[in-house]
């Protein structure tokens, strides 16, 4: 089964940074994209930086200028640097990867989520 662990997560205060990690593991034949959503209550998940294999990147117009999501060598392992951080990004971010895999000869390709990890900006 392929896992997602995130961590980095926690309490900072406005204007101040946190590095978000997020590992995936398991019998991965390959990734083709990850990426970072956030969720708050009473709102719909919605992205935050998302990488490709080919390098694309695209970011929420609302963090473009203050994060940078990264994936050392397209492996396993992708980051996301966020600086001046907002009350308003205070929410529960969840890693998302486009995996393959390959079980006794099936090919399956889908999306896996990791657990989340809380984010909270407060003075």
């Amino acid at each position: 089964q392929v896992q997602l662990v995130e961590s980095g997560g926690g309490l900072v205060q406005p204007g101040g940074s946190l590095r978000l990690s997020c590992v995936a593991s398991g019998r991965i034949f390959s990734i083709n994209g990850m990426g970072w959503y956030r969720q708050t209550p009473g709102k719909q998940r919605e992205l935050v930086a998302y990488i490709s294999s080919d390098g694309s990147i695209m970011y929420a117009e609302y963090v473009k200028d203050r994060v940078t999501i990264s994936r050392p060598n397209a492996k396993n392992t992708v980051y996301l640097q966020m600086n001046s951080l907002k009350p308003e990004d205070t929410a529960v971010y969840y890693c998302n990867a486009d995996i393959t895999t390959d079980q006794l000869g099936r090919i399956e390709r889908e999306a896996y989520w990791g657990q989340g990890t809380q984010v909270t900006v407060s003075s």
